[in-house]
């Protein structure tokens, strides 16, 4: 099995920022990343300490969201300098992983 080596980028924002189609217009036409996956969370705080959270009696559309995405990592070096000058620092993670290109 061929493995690549490629960084895991994860962008924190929350819905009440407006940032996601943003984020995912610059990650998928103007840098064209590997694969990008959105998640919008139930529950989450952040440094402001701040609860956003959704019940079953209302929906908040202040929840926390998740952008995860890969690329080889001399590429998401680039896009983290970009992405950075946008979005709040300590809100983007990276680490490095290997992602399988089969046979």
């Amino acid at each position: 099995m061929k493995l690549t080596e490629v960084t895991m980028v994860r962008v924190y924002l929350t819905e009440g920022d407006h940032q996601l189609r943003k984020l995912l217009d610059f990650l998928h036409r103007d840098e064209q990343v590997s694969g990008v996956t959105a998640f919008r969370g139930i529950a989450g705080f952040g440094r402001s300490g701040k609860a956003h959270e959704s019940t079953l009696l209302d929906i908040s559309m202040d929840l926390p969201l998740v952008v995860e995405f890969f690329d080889l990592p001399e590429k998401v070096d680039g896009v983290l300098q970009d992405l950075n000058q946008w979005v709040e620092p300590g809100h983007v993670v990276s680490w490095p992983a290997r992602m399988n290109m089969g046979e």
